[in-house]
This record gives structure tokens, C-alpha cells and sequence, in this order.
């Protein structure tokens, strides 16, 4: 799973964010009953959507159990999912959570370059791998088509060339959640619902497969990775299209469903996947049309967010840089050098190249930002990682360090926009 639904509270009513962090609690929790805390760093948003398919075509009665206080909760006990749904996704996290940990290993990414990192790593994802198995074993899902689909990664990878559609180097992933997918409708007793399910899965991995590619673009090629894009030549715009059509036929999919309770899923694989289909395209500073590959941001860009919009007296528009830089626009009236009264300035600025500054949020705001942008290993990075989901800070703090990288990115909450398009109450599948 590669982690592109990532839904706030702003976009999903009370009640079906409530039903969201019961999945993701609920898979948290399976992975530390079933397999240890180091397991639950494997907790992934996409992952959960597994136990949510379940739980959609089964009684709502069958898949949830009380828990106790957690610091993501506030430290408030809440009812999470369970049964067999959360183990499957359990089952899925791991095994793919390994194959990523090989891959890292086998390409010698950063810190992996080490021989003891290395080795570190490998045995870290042995153990998540036969751990998914078993764990697989009980909900008679066999996790080999998993493993499979990925070896098979590298093989397609060599065999790509330059003019070949980018939907050759997403069958892996397409396998993948095709099978995991289809086998929720097994877990709930539905049968029929299997081969739409298989269909849905198969587009999802498609799309999932691809918006990782773009987001991934311009650091794979700074440090010459492999890329499906530029593997095989497919610009922005056909990249788009591509992913437009996965996510236009996971909803046709699932209309051939029979769900019992469908709000949750329809919001996630239907709202959100959009969501994270303009969310990594719009982050991604080109021009559409022309297919070309990103251009250079303008000075202060921080991170992720939303491009400067087409100001009447701005030369340029947003994408097309003067030789000189962005230039921003005149301020408008009421801002800091403009007419008008004074307004109060904003929380965050970059200070003449240095680090971006914190908004609220004190002494818990840690790692402080460095200049230049500190890099970790694996094993730390992981470590910064839960401390960092554990004080809120990837929702939070605006802007937030990586936790491997160091580099700031603009928090998950600010990417809500048209949070009044998504009552999914009157939709249906």
C-alpha cells in the first residue's frame, strides 16, 4: 500500500471519521496483539481500507470491540474494528511493508547502503514477511500472490522501454490489491461480490501505483531512480488521464457491490482517491498540456500546498518562472505594504533562507528544522516518525520536517479544499 488516502475531519462527517479511525485503531491494534509493537510502524491509511470493505458488507455488530486510552486519541478510550477484516489488513501491511524494506535494501538507498543497516533491514523484513503469513494463514488469505506480484517488479521494470504505456510497470500492484480486495468479500460471506471487488482492487493499485510515481518524480530523477514515467516517457498530462480513468472505473466497480453499510467506503475510494489524484497533481509544479518534466519552484517554496494564483498584475502565470524568479504579486489592501488597515501577520515565513518557523505548538514541536535539511537513516527516521504521529504533529504543525528527509512539508490538514463536496449521505454506489 503506498499511503495516498489520507482524509482529514474537514472532509468526513463526524460519524464516518469516527468509523475511520475505528479501522485504523483496529489494524494498530491487531498488528500489536498479533505481532508486537515494532509491527505497528507498518500502520498505513491505505491498508485500513481492507478491514473498512469488510466491515461494509458485513453487520456492523460482528467487526467492533471496545479499547482503552491512546495518545492519538487524546488519550480516549473508543470502539475499533476487529475480527477478521482487521486481520487481513494486518496480513497485507506486513507482507508489503517487507517487499518495500527489500527493495530499499536490494537499490542500497541511503542509509541501506551500510552492510550493518543492511542486514538490519533484511531481517526486519523476513520476519514481517513470515509474520504476514501466518497471520494471512488464519483468515485463509495465502499472502504468496502478494509476494509474487512483487518479485515480479523487478522483471517488469528491466523489460520496460522508452514509447511503452506506464500501465506495464503497475501490474505488481494491480495483482496486489485485486487479490487482497477480492478476498474481503470471502471474509464477509459474500461471494458475488468478489469479481467487482477484484476489479476495484485492480484500478486502485493502478492509481496508487502511478500518483507515487508523480510524487516521486522529480527526486527520482535528481538521484537518477527508476521511475515509471520516465521509464517509459509519459508526460503529466497522459499520466493524469491515466489515473482519472482508474479512479472513474474503481466507482463503476463498486456499484456493482452489494455493501450494507457503503458511506465509508464510497467517501475513500471514491472522494479521496479523487482527492489524492489533484492533491499529487497539483502539487506538482508543470504545465499539463505539454507533458513536460517540473519546473524550478519559486524561491521560499516550502513544500506541498497550493500554486500562487494568476494575479492581474503578475507578468507571468503561476508555471512560467521570469529569469529573475517568482515574482509575487502587489500586496493587496489590508496586507503588510499594502493599503488599508494593518492585518496580523501570518504564523509561519522563511526567514531569508533559513529554517521555516513553527506556528503554535511549544517544546513538543520536535525535530526542530535544520538548514541544510537534516537526513536520518531508517531505523532513527522511524523512531522520529512515531514520535512525530504520537504528539499530532503531521496534522498539526504547519510546516512539519520529514522524519527521514528533514525537509518541511505543509500539514495534511491544509490539503483540504471543497470540503463541502463530500456529503457522501446521498451518494451510493
Amino acid at each position: 500500500m503506498f499511503g495516498i488516502i489520507r482524509p482529514c475531519r474537514h472532509r468526513l462527517s463526524a460519524g464516518l471519521h469516527a468509523d475511520w479511525l475505528a479501522h485504523l485503531c483496529g489494524l494498530c491494534l491487531a498488528l500489536r496483539d498479533e505481532h508486537g509493537q515494532l509491527a505497528r510502524m507498518v500502520t498505513n491509511y491505505d491498508g485500513l481500507i481492507i478491514s473498512a470493505l469488510v466491515e461494509a458488507q458485513s453487520p456492523r455488530a460482528e467487526g467492533r470491540r471496545d479499547a482503552g486510552p491512546c495518545p492519538l486519541r487524546a488519550m480516549k478510550g473508543t470502539s475499533v474494528a476487529k475480527g477478521g477484516g482487521a486481520q487481513l489488513a494486518a496480513a497485507v501491511s506486513l507482507v508489503l511493508a517487507s517487499a518495500k524494506i527489500s527493495d530499499h535494501v536490494e537499490d542500497r538507498d541511503g542509509a541501506f547502503a551500510r552492510r550493518s543497516v543492511a542486514l538490519a533491514a533484511r531481517r526486519v523484513a523476513t520476519r514481517w514477511a513470515d509474520q504476514g503469513s501466518r497471520t494471512g494463514i488464519r483468515v485463509g488469505f495465502d499472502t504468496a500472490v502478494l509476494t509474487e506480484a512483487v518479485d515480479r517488479q523487478s522483471e517488469i521494470e528491466n523489460a520496460v522501454r522508452l514509447g511503452d504505456s506506464a500501465v506495464l510497470a503497475t501490474e505488481p500492484a494491480e495483482l496486489a490489491t485485486a487479490a487482497a480486495f477480492a478476498h474481503t468479500a470471502v471474509l464477509a460471506g459474500r461471494p458475488e461480490n468478489a469479481a467487482p471487488l477484484a476489479e476495484a482492487g485492480r484500478l486502485f493499485g493502478r492509481a496508487a501505483h502511478l500518483l507515487d510515481a508523480v510524487e516521486d518524480l522529480a527526486e527520482d530523477e535528481a538521484a537518477g531512480a527508476w521511475n515509471p514515467l520516465t521509464a517509459t516517457g509519459t508526460g503529466l498530462a497522459e499520466a493524469r488521464r491515466l489515473c482519472d480513468d482508474a479512479v472513474l472505473g474503481v466507482e463503476l466497480a463498486l456499484r456493482e457491490v452489494r455493501f450494507d453499510q457503503p458511506k465509508l467506503v464510497h467517501a475513500l475510494l471514491v472522494h479521496e482517491l479523487r482527492q489524492a489524484v489533484r492533491r499529487a497533481f497539483g502539487h506538482n509544479l508543470t504545465g499539463h498540456g505539454h507533458g513536460h518534466g517540473p519546473q524550478q519552484p519559486p524561491p521560499g517554496w516550502i513544500g506541498p500546498g497550493p500554486q500562487p494564483q494568476q494575479h492581474p498584475h503578475q507578468p507571468y502565470p503561476p508555471q512560467q518562472y521570469p529569469q529573475g524568479g517568482y515574482q509575487p504579486p502587489p500586496p493587496p489592501p489590508g496586507a503588510p505594504g499594502g493599503g488599508g488597515p494593518p492585518q496580523e501577520p501570518p504564523k509561519k515565513k522563511r526567514k531569508h533562507g533559513g529554517a521555516p518557523t513553527d506556528g503554535q505548538g511549544g517544546c513538543c514541536w520536535t525535530p526542530k528544522f535544520r538548514v541544510p535539511a537534516q537526513s536520518r537513516g531508517f531505523f532513527f527516521g522511524c523512531a522520529v516518525a512515531t514520535y512525530m504521529c504520537c504528539s499530532c504533529q503531521f496534522c498539526c504543525r504547519d510546516p512539519f520536517p520529514g522524519a527521514w528527509s528533514g525537509k518541511p512539508h505543509e500539514a495534511w490538514c491544509n490539503n483540504c479544499d471543497g470540503c463541502d463536496c463530500c456529503n457522501c449521505c446521498d451518494c451510493s454506489c
